[in-house]
């Protein structure tokens, strides 16, 4: 298996332990000192599994990988994005309306584990298809 096969399927295994919200496992596919980048925020684990128990209490989301490409130490995926907002979340009251968006993340890979990950995501779609007002 090549270097890019193998960073790969780490990213495939990232998915499915974030989809099944099983941050245990989580931890072990991403480096000690990794920092991952997101549209709440940004940290080591230390700092972001909360938020993402947080995404998944609120949202129960789940990523499908739409899109996958590696090229040396580098992952790029496209993800359809789906979710219900079933529990409150910074403040709103959850509408059980359902959205679909597209997400995007790039992976900086060391040695078969997850090094840096930034994402991003639409999150004034998923804002308006929730329910949520807009400033």
């Amino acid at each position: 298996m090549t270097v890019q096969e193998q960073n790969k399927a780490t990213v495939e295994r990232y998915v499915r332990a974030f989809n099944s919200a099983d941050f245990d496992h989580l931890l072990t596919l991403f480096t000690p000192d990794a920092v991952v980048h997101g549209v709440l925020g940004w940290g080591n684990l230390d700092k972001v599994i909360p938020i993402w128990r947080e995404l998944h209490e609120a949202f129960a989301l789940n990523l499908t990988i739409e899109a996958i490409i590696a090229d040396a130490d580098f992952v790029a995926v496209r993800f359809t994005e789906r979710g219900t907002f079933r529990g409150a979340f910074r403040g709103h009251a959850p509408t059980d309306k359902s959205y679909e968006l597209v997400a995007m993340e790039w992976f900086e890979m060391r040695d078969g584990k997850i090094h840096r990950r930034w994402g991003a995501r639409d999150s004034a779609s998923q804002s308006r298809q929730i329910g949520l007002k807009l400033p």
